[in-house]
């Protein structure tokens, strides 16, 4: 037996296939999962831990397992809640899908993450298009343990609301932000570049890629340019943006973004795998950055 989601539809955007659902907030319902959905959990953590081990970024790493996350059950909301509300404020939401934009933001901006009740199929092990229940548990949750990534992810919340406010364009510069940080980021360490987003992590494919393909670029951070650069939701990056810290992430909140969506408005939108002179670009597999002079 199996928790199954209700029927989703899709609508065509310039980003693909993207998924919409009726969604509500409501308690995680763990009388609903099977054999089938803890048997799913358990291979897809298994298999992604194993994997993580020396990809993913160590702050990813300790907190998962501070969380006491494991391969043997799904994890309850209410039990993680109580780790989570203790180390940053956190708390965990349980959610159908994907929300309204302003309804994500608000939770955000409320110290709120909303986790998508229901796992995949055993037959979409490898890869469903909407975001499951081992997205965003998995992936995402265990970072928002760390102080700084907390923060961030708050302040993001409370620029949503704003950018809202502002109009379309404003909410399109704001979502790269969000899918080429939070979803697909890359952090340049010591012992040389690690995963941190979300989309990677939760991702056998993703995470060989990301690191170990010759194919995307992978360029330093800069919030403008990550600003410009449009995304695709239904196939692996073209390009990874490389923060040398979470301490950016933050810095990077601090402006007042308005002044920068209007100066954005002029400039032409980016596609994913535009290569810039002006970029730093890091070679795979290792933290040295070079210049877009080089072999590319």
């Amino acid at each position: 037996m199996q928790a199954t989601p209700h029927s989703v539809e899709h609508q065509h955007t310039d980003k693909g296939y993207v998924p919409v659902y009726t969604t509500a907030v409501l308690e995680q319902p763990w009388e609903r999962y099977g054999a089938d959905d803890h048997a799913t959990w358990g291979a897809l953590y298994q298999r992604q831990r194993e994997l993580l081990v020396g990809r993913a970024c160590d702050e990813f790493l300790q907190a998962q397992d501070e969380m006491g996350m494991s391969p043997h059950s799904i994890p309850r909301f209410d039990q993680l809640n109580e780790v989570l509300g203790a180390a940053t404020g956190w708390t965990l939401i349980g959610v159908q899908g994907l929300l309204p934009e302003l309804d994500f933001f608000e939770h955000l901006a409320h110290r709120r993450f909303p986790v998508t009740w229901w796992i995949r199929r055993p037959e979409q092990i490898d890869y469903i298009a909407e975001p499951d229940l081992f997205h965003d548990l998995f992936g995402h949750v265990p970072l928002l343990m760390n102080p700084l990534f907390a923060d961030y992810m708050q302040a993001y919340g409370r620029g949503g609301v704003k950018a809202h406010g502002i109009g379309p364009e404003a909410l399109a510069h704001l979502s790269r932000l969000y899918w080429y940080t939070v979803e697909f980021g890359l952090v340049d360490t010591p012992a040389g570049l690690r995963i941190y987003g979300a989309g990677i992590v939760s991702s056998r494919g993703e995470s060989l890629h990301a690191l170990e393909s010759a194919a995307p670029n992978r360029i330093g951070f800069d919030l403008e340019r990550i600003m410009r650069t449009r995304y695709r939701i239904d196939s692996y990056q073209k390009t990874y943006f490389v923060i040398d810290g979470f301490e950016q992430l933050m810095a990077a909140t601090a402006p007042d973004f308005a002044p920068i969506y209007a100066g954005l408005a002029e400039q032409a939108h980016l596609p994913a795998g535009t290569v810039l002179d002006a970029d730093c670009l890091f070679q795979r597999g290792s933290g040295e950055g070079w210049s877009a002079d080089g072999d590319v």
